[in-house]
């Protein structure tokens, strides 16, 4: 089992503040709010950094450290994050879609993943990040995740919801394989979505500054400075951290990081962001593991077309 805790029917870390979940489902939208709405793993932190280059065209954030306030998580800061974000912005969100602060004025940018591979990565994120410091074998997580009793919820669920909303004018259903395979393509289109005229025509004349939206989003850079940023953060003594510019929640959080999640020489190397490629279930994953997953995707989503967009990655 996982350190966790329940609020409105889903499971979440152990560490999040209830009080600022609880402000977050209750956010009201504006109608200039961008959401990425993920399942985590999925994507998520690639999107942020391509949204945030989007709406500077092409210039990256000048520290990392306000990378937070920039896009806030806003389950983990509450409303309050999305309040002060500066504008434009992009609002990080796993919740569910029947939990989502939902305007058809706002606009959600959808990302997906294959089960298999975000049941991988999700296993690293929890055993590699100290503020999750997850202690079992990827044989136990797997049996956690199959069963939906996981942090942020049932995959099935968080996506099949989302899913049924695919068409809404206002929402965008991405995939995290044709992100990868087309960077360039997606980057356009989230950019189109947003505001073609002030976004993605800029993109498509100035290929320099479509270059610099790839350059800084790119999975070397996001690695270098996303891992890095927060393998800095987990060194500071607790007057460093009151100090820095992160956002207040953000301060409390890692003031929080259990000490024994941390090594006796300093904090372990964080992989928040670890390999971004596709198909790294293929050395995790048994045969009968494969199986298994097949058989609960195959059952969850019969009846529709979900099962066409990996079927070349399952």
């Amino acid at each position: 089992m996982l350190p966790s805790q329940f609020e409105d029917g889903l499971q979440l870390p152990a560490l999040m503040p209830l009080d600022n979940f609880r402000s977050a489902v209750r956010y009201k939208p504006r109608p200039d709010d961008v959401f990425i709405a993920t399942y985590p793993k999925c994507g998520t932190t690639w999107a942020q950094h391509m949204l945030i280059l989007i709406f500077s065209h092409g210039k990256p954030l000048p520290t990392h450290n306000i990378f937070f306030g920039a896009a806030p998580f806003l389950e983990l800061s509450g409303a309050k994050g999305a309040e002060e974000m500066q504008r434009p912005g992009a609002i990080k969100i796993h919740l569910p879609f029947r939990l989502a602060p939902w305007s058809d004025q706002a606009k959600y940018i959808h990302i997906s993943r294959n089960p298999k591979d975000v049941c991988v990565s999700y296993y690293y994120h929890m055993k590699d990040t100290p503020v999750h410091g997850y202690k079992g074998s990827f044989d136990e997580f797997f049996e956690i995740f199959l069963s939906g009793n996981i942090d942020f919820g049932d995959y099935f669920e968080h996506l099949l919801g989302w899913y049924e909303h695919r068409n809404d004018p206002n929402v965008l259903f991405l995939t995290y394989e044709e992100m990868l395979e087309n960077t360039t393509e997606v980057i356009l289109k989230i950019a189109s979505f947003i505001d073609d005229e002030k976004y993605a025509e800029p993109l498509r004349q100035d290929p320099e500054m479509l270059n610099n939206v790839l350059k800084y989003s790119s999975f070397k850079y996001m690695k270098d400075t996303v891992n890095s940023t927060i393998n800095d953060i987990c060194k500071m003594t607790p007057d460093e951290i009151a100090k820095s510019e992160l956002p207040d929640v953000m301060k409390n959080l890692f003031a929080q990081i259990p000490k024994e999640n941390l090594s006796s020489d300093g904090p372990p190397p964080v992989n928040f962001i670890r390999k971004g490629i596709v198909g790294d279930w293929r050395n995790h994953l048994s045969e009968d593991q494969s199986k298994r997953m097949d058989q609960k995707f195959a059952e969850k989503t019969k009846g529709t077309d979900l099962p066409s967009l990996w079927k070349n990655y399952m």
